[in-house]
């Protein structure tokens, strides 16, 4: 049996009133609400800071700690999630989240902010983030549905960035900003039960072909000797440490160019707001183009917009501009990411192939967090890490063109 045919009969078992449309707004409502807080993190880098009489690298190595290890647990939270199903995973990672931000609000040093804000909450997005439920889609959704439901439930967390960043701005400067971390927790908390409906079948029930059949090792050497699967892990670290980078940094970055917190929360907002244009546009493009070509024209995209950006007097329409343009290529790359895994591999393990990838793109995001704190910190600038930046995706832009979009070739036992 080929790997489509064993998809379909996975997907097949979402039945009863969980429908291919409940499915998909459930699922896009966790990716909302997860992904959310998480991009208005850079919002509290100058109140803790001046708070706690902390330099920009303190919180940095938190923020980049988070990435890190929402990179590294990712890969953890996939194989569990694909061994005894996402929901459990969800529940946990949600919790671990609501956690971690109210050990931020508490957090007065150094170590309880990196356990809060970068321990639990990295932990906490392995598990309840908008990759596990991207893993669902594919398991529970007809593979005709898939492409549309990726760039929505991308989209969806984009969302939640284009919501999350006036709103944190908001609550800040009218409660604060410890309020505004107990807000952002509680809301966590309604992803329980919304993971209800994105629930996959542990993997003694969905009994797949003989095909599919792999253990974990075999899985995990069958793709890291995948030349193609290699080239998109290392293209997909330039994705991780463009995107904290920005993420984190860019506030005040526009702050130190005189302008207003607002128009930094505006920008955020803008790259959330077009993201969901780009999520969707390549969740339809990429049933109809070759993905490696919308990845390496997203790594170039993003290079071009950055030079333009750091070339011209920094303004507001200037900011906003290229949070547009940005958020054009912010998230995009995630459901041609995960698609080609499942081309490659089928779905057996997604979540853990598709989770070792991200690994990779959290390694970028820890580095462009952590070295932006550390080169302002000693530089007084954030130049040398734009410029990295430019770099990294035109070379990205590069790897990514040789890639084979094919399932890999595989010994059927004879019946």
């Amino acid at each position: 049996m080929s790997n489509q045919a064993a998809d379909l009969g996975t997907a097949a078992r979402a039945q009863g009133w969980r429908t291919p449309l409940i499915i998909i707004i459930c699922g896009c409502a966790i990716a909302l609400l997860s992904f959310g807080p998480r991009s208005s993190l850079g919002f509290f880098v100058q109140p803790m800071s001046r708070e706690f009489a902390w330099g920009r690298d303190v919180f940095a190595l938190a923020v980049a700690v988070q990435n890190l290890l929402w990179g590294l647990g990712q890969p953890l939270a996939g194989a569990i999630a694909d061994r005894f199903g996402v929901m459990r995973v969800i529940c946990v990672g949600a919790l671990l989240y609501a956690g971690g931000l109210l050990m931020m609000r508490y957090a007065t040093t150094p170590l309880s902010l990196n356990v809060g804000a970068g321990v639990l909450v990295g932990f906490g997005l392995s598990g309840c983030s908008f990759n596990l439920i991207l893993s669902a889609f594919s398991k529970l959704l007809p593979p005709e549905r898939r492409g549309v439901a990726l760039g929505a439930g991308t989209a969806a967390g984009s969302l939640g960035q284009f919501l999350f960043a006036p709103f944190g701005v908001a609550l800040i400067d009218q409660f604060g900003w410890q309020s505004a971390l107990m807000v952002f927790a509680t809301l966590m908390l309604f992803i329980v039960p919304l993971s209800l409906a994105v629930a996959t079948p542990p993997a003694a029930e969905a009994k797949p072909s003989e095909a599919e059949q792999q253990s974990f090792t075999t899985a995990l050497m069958e793709a890291f000797g995948h030349r193609s699967y290699v080239l998109l892990v290392l293209g997909f670290f330039t994705c991780g440490f463009q995107l904290a980078f920005i993420t984190v940094h860019l506030p005040a970055f526009l702050v130190d160019r005189g302008l207003s917190a607002q128009v930094g929360g505006w920008v955020i907002a803008a790259i959330g707001l077009f993201n969901i244009i780009g999520s969707l546009s390549v969740g339809w493009l990429q049933s109809r183009l070759p993905k490696r070509y919308i990845l390496s024209f997203i790594y170039f995209t993003r290079a071009l917009a950055t030079l333009a950006f750091i070339s011209f007097p920094v303004t507001a329409a200037s900011a906003i501009a290229f949070g547009a343009v940005s958020g054009l290529a912010w998230l995009s790359t995630v459901p041609p990411t995960s698609s080609l895994v499942a081309i490659m591999f089928g779905t057996r393990w997604l979540a853990t192939l598709y989770g070792f990838a991200f690994v990779s793109h959290q390694v970028g995001g820890f580095l462009g967090v952590w070295l932006g704190g550390i080169v302002f910190e000693r530089y007084g600038s954030y130049t040398p890490i734009w410029w990295l930046s430019i770099l990294f995706g035109v070379l990205s832009a590069l790897i990514n063109l040789p890639i084979v979009e094919k399932p890999v070739a595989r010994a059927v036992p004879a019946t």
